[in-house]
């Protein structure tokens, strides 16, 4: 094939994918479909899908490729520095949107609203981070922060720091969060003794603990939807009435 058949062959697929997004957004495109496109925006001729699936088959998803370091994306043929750079905006644009709309709103009635606000950043994540959501009264999100880094069994996630920073933060509310970087988010002996312990601190300074959720590869686990949340909480009254 000619040089200019090829390049008129690639503008026209690039023109299909705009109009496939216009009329029906995303809801039809496959993961590497979505990253072809986003490819195609970045670099004015070319067809990308080779491009787009090399980054799959390395990154492994699309939160993968949007989350991978530039020096990585760059070592794919077919992705430059322009290419790479607008893989970073958009997955951080996407980022910032999930916390704007976060904002003021009872955004955090479900484990699964938790799930959707936090899974695009963390699921792909080499290291476990510990992230505590600071609510208000009516479930508003006041602030999320990282609050440490590394494997729980390996150091130690401090209560007391944690209830400082709510008080601090006049917080009525904590939702707990981690991620396992295995992919599975069954939880640990350590991941349920924390729990406990999170929530008997919060009981004393009637700060209430809504959940904690463990964010795996696309899914994740509830210990409020498994009935942890209220069993700890039952068991730390129960030794409240002990005579």
């Amino acid at each position: 094939m000619h040089k200019e058949d090829w390049q008129e062959r690639g503008k026209g697929h690039r023109e299909r994918l705009r109009k496939r997004f216009l009329e029906g957004g995303l809801e039809r495109f496959s993961d590497e479909e979505v990253v072809e496109f986003l490819l195609t925006l970045g670099t004015p001729r070319g067809d990308q899908k080779l491009s787009a699936r090399e980054a799959l088959k390395q990154f492994g998803s699309l939160s993968g490729v949007l989350s991978a370091p530039m020096e990585k994306l760059t070592e794919i043929k077919g992705i430059g520095p322009k290419n790479a750079l607008y893989l970073k905006l958009v997955h951080q644009v996407a980022g910032r949107y999930l916390r704007d709309r976060a904002g003021g709103n009872a955004f955090f009635g479900s484990s699964k609203a938790v799930f959707d606000y936090l899974f695009h950043s963390m699921r792909d994540l080499k290291r476990e981070i510990f992230k505590v959501l600071f609510l208000n009264r009516k479930n508003e999100l006041i602030l999320d922060q990282d609050v440490f880094f590394g494997t729980l069994s390996g150091s130690a996630v401090y209560p007391r720091e944690i209830m400082t920073l709510a008080l601090e933060h006049k917080a009525a509310g904590l939702v707990f969060v981690h991620n396992h970087p295995s992919g599975d988010p069954s939880p640990s002996p350590e991941d349920k003794r924390l729990t406990r312990d999170l929530v008997w601190a919060a009981k004393l300074l009637m700060v209430q603990v809504l959940d904690h959720i463990v964010i795996g590869n696309n899914t994740y686990y509830s210990f409020a939807d498994d009935g942890l949340i209220k069993r700890f909480t039952n068991e730390y009254e129960d030794r409240l009435n002990l005579p």
